[in-house]
């Protein structure tokens, strides 16, 4: 009998802190030996040539969540987590949202219904806290982070599902008590309702009009009050899909105060700008996502937040719907005024691809903080970690085997949502996962599916995570 069942040779093994040549053994899903020359596998991988990573860890992703009248989402838990290990990620972390008067317990058992034998991935869940009633803050919260629901968001915008500060302020001091993570969502909502009212007034009702009713200010307010009231609380938070450097000065700040602050970009705030939402015939709806793109200094700003350490995480806040679809974008609403667009875009599949060719092939970052902010610290941050997010003996062996000599024309039609278009349609990218491996099983090999639906599985977090912020990188 063979000693492991796979072993990958041959290739350049990367982690948070290390680069090295040698080879992995793998036994029942678990990363059983790393060394040199190693022997004795019923299967073995070369790897020559290639990087051998952590499998990408999403913790920002919306499958199958409820978004309105009319309205459908284009992912079901089958399609996102197939796009996803294309895309080189072996665990993802979609939110739970809870609707106003639906205990949690229950949104959750709707949730684990929908993902239950259709998933390509791990999977964990955010829990999207819409009803913080004393009921659910006192007595759901504290025992569903016991039992390995340790994330929370909440919102400071959308009108269904904003919390007031004193709203914020009772859901912060359960994370606190309880050591779960809170995650939010900065925008000023009475200021982008003012922005509405007054564009609609002067019959500005275009999809460019969903930019300029949220501008940079509105981000930069709410950052800096989501700020405050952590730091009144006395509690670790993270701040999501941080667009421009405004909001990134806010992070600054509050870590030079002294408070544990987690930041978050992602893709369309480093390669997207507001000017892609003035397509002409509607085309703009594509790229409707809020906090919207912002222009090139944000760009800029942004990219320097990630080479400098101001963002410890790379997420893609997947929220996938179909364009020409009267249940996504051009639904008979979203057609005449750009309010009723539905927010988000499809990128769970090309996540790691772009920023390994803009961060890691263009110079900008190297490999190991690439793991670190696409993996490493998404497990740390969310309690996943060392089982996740790392390759160590004794962790799941969920791998990424990089080409970085691959090109590719990123193309919808090439992709795996259930979406009908890419935000990100004719990028060109150097370098792409080729074989993804979920907990020991070869699911994606040379780029064709090998693995089946249901192999990935619900993985529970621990709180009081195990990250820690370096003051020392900003």
């Amino acid at each position: 009998m063979n000693e492991y069942d796979i072993i990958i040779e041959n290739g350049t093994i990367v982690t948070a802190s290390d680069v090295f040549k040698g080879s992995i053994a793998i036994k029942d899903g678990k990363i059983v030996q790393i060394g040199e020359q190693l022997s004795g596998a019923e299967r073995v991988i070369d790897a020559v040539g290639k990087y051998v990573l952590p499998g990408g860890i999403d913790s920002h992703v919306h499958i199958a969540q409820p978004s309105g009248e009319g309205i459908v989402m284009a992912d079901d838990f089958a399609s996102g987590t197939l796009s996803a290990v294309f895309g080189g990620n072996t665990t993802i972390m979609p939110f739970c949202l809870q609707q106003k008067g639906v205990p949690l317990r229950s949104s959750l058992n709707d949730y684990h219904a929908l993902a239950k034998d259709e998933c390509y991935t791990d999977i964990s869940f955010h829990l999207i806290i819409s009803d913080p009633t004393d009921a659910v803050v006192r007595q759901e919260l504290p025992a569903l982070v016991a039992d390995g629901y340790t994330s929370l968001k909440v919102f400071m915008t959308y009108e269904d599902l904003r919390l007031s500060d004193g709203e914020i302020l009772k859901t912060f001091d359960v994370a606190r008590s309880t050591g779960a993570t809170v995650m939010v969502h900065c925008e000023n909502e009475d200021a982008i309702r003012f922005l509405i009212d007054k564009h609609e007034r002067h019959g500005d009702v275009t999809p460019r009009a969903h930019a300029s009713t949220r501008p940079v200010a509105v981000e930069r307010e709410a950052t800096h009050r989501a700020l405050s009231l952590a730091e009144i609380a006395d509690v670790p938070i993270v701040i999501v899909h941080v667009s421009n450097g405004e909001a990134i000065k806010e992070i600054m700040r509050a870590r030079a105060r002294g408070i544990k602050v987690v930041g978050e970009t992602c893709p369309q705030y480093l390669v997207l700008t507001a000017r892609d939402l003035d397509g002409m015939d509607w085309e703009g709806a594509k790229f409707v996502c809020s906090p919207p793109p912002r222009d090139e200094a944000a760009q800029t700003e942004c990219w320097h937040g990630i080479e400098t350490g101001v963002f410890e995480l790379f997420s893609s806040d997947h929220c996938p719907f179909r364009y020409e679809d009267e249940h996504g974008k051009l639904n008979p609403k979203g057609k005449r005024n750009f309010r009723h667009i539905p927010n988000g875009i499809p990128g769970v599949e090309t996540r790691l691809p772009i920023l390994f060719s803009q961060g890691v092939m263009a110079g900008r970052i190297d490999l190991s903080r690439f793991v670190a902010i696409t993996a490493t610290n998404h497990a740390k941050t969310y309690g996943l970690y060392p089982r996740k997010g790392t390759m160590a003996i004794g962790s799941d062996a969920d791998i990424a085997i990089w080409d970085p000599a691959l090109k590719r024309t990123i193309r919808h039609a090439d992709l795996h949502d259930g979406a009908d278009y890419s935000p990100y349609e004719g990028m060109e990218i150097t370098g792409w996962p080729i074989t993804t491996i979920v907990a020991g099983t070869v699911m994606v090999e040379d780029g064709v599916l090998v693995g089946k639906k249901g192999h990935g599985k619900y993985r529970p977090a621990a709180a009081r995570p195990t990250f820690n912020i370096r003051l020392g990188d900003i």
